[in-house]
């Protein structure tokens, strides 16, 4: 037992220690999946309700056919996203937030606001950099 009270981690585990990236810590792969961006714009797009694949299409400016049917696919596969086909001519499919899903929405909120707030500064770095770089 450990000092809280748990079974000792199993040795797979002490591939995912915090600040170290191991390549064979599950997290890892799952940190890649849910913080590219289509996936954070998707969920992003998902806080306001279910949407169909044509509508998070139109919000998502650039995203191809195939990036966006990719990424909602691993959305799903990680239990962050559900899908419901909806019987009618011609069928069409819903996407939502699954509860898993909305528990990811607060950092999410957090990093665009970050954004927001902080752009003009990381703009001031950017042009900084680039006129160096000349």
């Amino acid at each position: 037992m450990n000092d809280i009270g748990l079974p000792p981690a199993p040795a797979s585990q002490f591939a995912c220690a915090m600040g170290h990236f191991s390549a064979d810590c599950p997290s890892r792969v799952l940190f890649d999946q849910i913080a590219d961006k289509w996936s954070m714009m998707i969920l992003t797009v998902l806080d306001g309700g279910p949407h169909r694949f044509n509508a998070i299409k139109r919000l998502l400016e650039g995203v191809s056919q195939k990036s966006l049917t990719q990424t909602l696919r691993r959305l799903e596969r990680n239990g962050l996203i559900l899908r419901r086909v909806i019987v009618a001519s011609p069928v069409a499919v819903e996407y939502e937030l699954s509860p898993l899903g909305q528990t990811l929405l607060p950092p999410f909120r957090a990093l665009y606001r970050w954004t927001k707030e902080f752009m003009p500064q990381v703009e001031q770095a950017r042009a900084k950099f680039d006129a160096a770089a000349e």
